[in-house]
C-alpha cells in the first residue's frame, strides 16, 4: 500500500504541474488560466515587434518611405502623437473584438514608423548593437521575473519609483528642449532612462504574472512593448552619442 500511495502522489505531483506554478498560494485551476494568459499576451507581443521588424526594416532599406518621413515634419510629428491619441479607443474597446486589433495594429504601425526613421539616421552597426544588448536585458529580465515571483518576492514597491523616475525623465526631456544639456548630463540621462524602462519590464512582467485580469491581454501587451520599444530606443541614442 505504501509503494501504491507513493506512487498516487507522484502521479498527483506531476498533474498539478507543481514545478511551474507562478507563485506560492495558486490553485492548479488558476495556474492553468494563468499561464494561458500569459502565452496569449506573449503571442500579441511577439507579433507586435515582428510588425516593428518589418516595418522598420521596410522604412530603413526602402529609401522613398524615409525621405518622405524625414521631408514631412508634420507627416512624422502626426505619427508621433498619433499612439498617443490611439491610447484612448485602445482602453475604452480593448475587451471589443475586433476594434481592439486594428486599434493595436494602427497603434503599432505608427510606432513603427518613428522607430524606423530613427533606425534609418543610425550607422546600421549600432542599431544591430542596440538590438542585441535590448534582447539581452529583456530575456534576462523576464526570466529573472518568473524565477522570483515563483520564489515569493514581490515587485510591487518599485511602481511609485519607476514613476517618480518617468516624471523626472519627461521634465529633463522638456528641459533640454529649452536648455540643452552638455555631454555628461545626456550620458546620466540615458542611464537613468535604460534604468527606470529595464525597471518597468520587470515591474509590468510581475503585473502580468500578479494582477492583470484575463481580459487585459491588450493592455497588458502594450505596456509590454512600450517597456520593450522604449528601452531599446535608450540604448540606440546612448550608443549613437557613445560612437559619435
Amino acid at each position: 500500500m505504501d509503494g501504491y500511495a507513493r506512487v498516487g502522489k507522484l502521479e498527483k505531483d506531476l498533474e498539478l504541474g507543481e514545478g511551474e506554478t507562478l507563485y506560492p498560494g495558486l490553485s492548479y485551476g488558476e495556474n492553468q488560466l494563468r499561464w494561458g494568459f500569459i502565452r496569449k499576451v506573449y503571442g500579441i507581443l511577439t507579433a507586435q515587434i515582428v510588425l516593428t521588424t518589418v516595418v522598420s526594416s521596410v522604412t530603413v532599406l526602402y529609401a522613398p518611405v524615409n525621405d518622405l518621413l524625414r521631408g514631412n515634419s508634420g507627416l512624422l510629428l502626426f505619427l508621433m502623437f498619433l499612439p498617443l491619441v490611439l491610447l484612448w479607443p485602445l482602453h475604452i474597446y480593448q475587451q471589443k473584438h475586433p476594434l481592439n486589433f486594428i486599434f493595436l495594429g494602427l497603434f503599432t504601425l505608427s510606432l513603427s514608423l518613428t522607430v524606423g526613421v530613427s533606425c534609418a539616421n543610425t550607422e546600421g552597426r549600432i542599431v544591430l548593437e542596440a538590438l542585441i544588448l535590448t534582447s539581452s536585458v529583456v530575456c534576462a529580465l523576464t526570466g529573472y521575473t518568473f524565477w522570483a515571483s515563483k520564489k515569493g518576492k514581490d515587485f510591487s514597491y518599485l511602481g511609485p519609483i519607476l514613476f517618480t523616475g518617468l516624471i523626472v525623465l519627461l521634465m529633463t526631456s522638456f528641459m533640454q528642449m529649452m536648455f540643452p544639456l552638455g555631454s555628461t548630463s545626456v550620458a546620466i540621462y540615458g542611464g537613468m532612462a535604460a534604468v527606470i524602462f529595464s525597471g518597468y519590464i520587470v515591474y509590468d512582467t510581475q503585473n502580468l504574472i500578479k494582477r492583470f485580469t484575463y481580459d487585459e491581454y491588450i493592455w497588458a501587451s502594450i505596456t509590454l512593448y512600450l517597456d520593450i520599444l522604449n528601452l531599446f530606443l535608450t540604448i540606440l541614442r546612448m550608443l549613437r552619442q557613445g560612437d559619435n
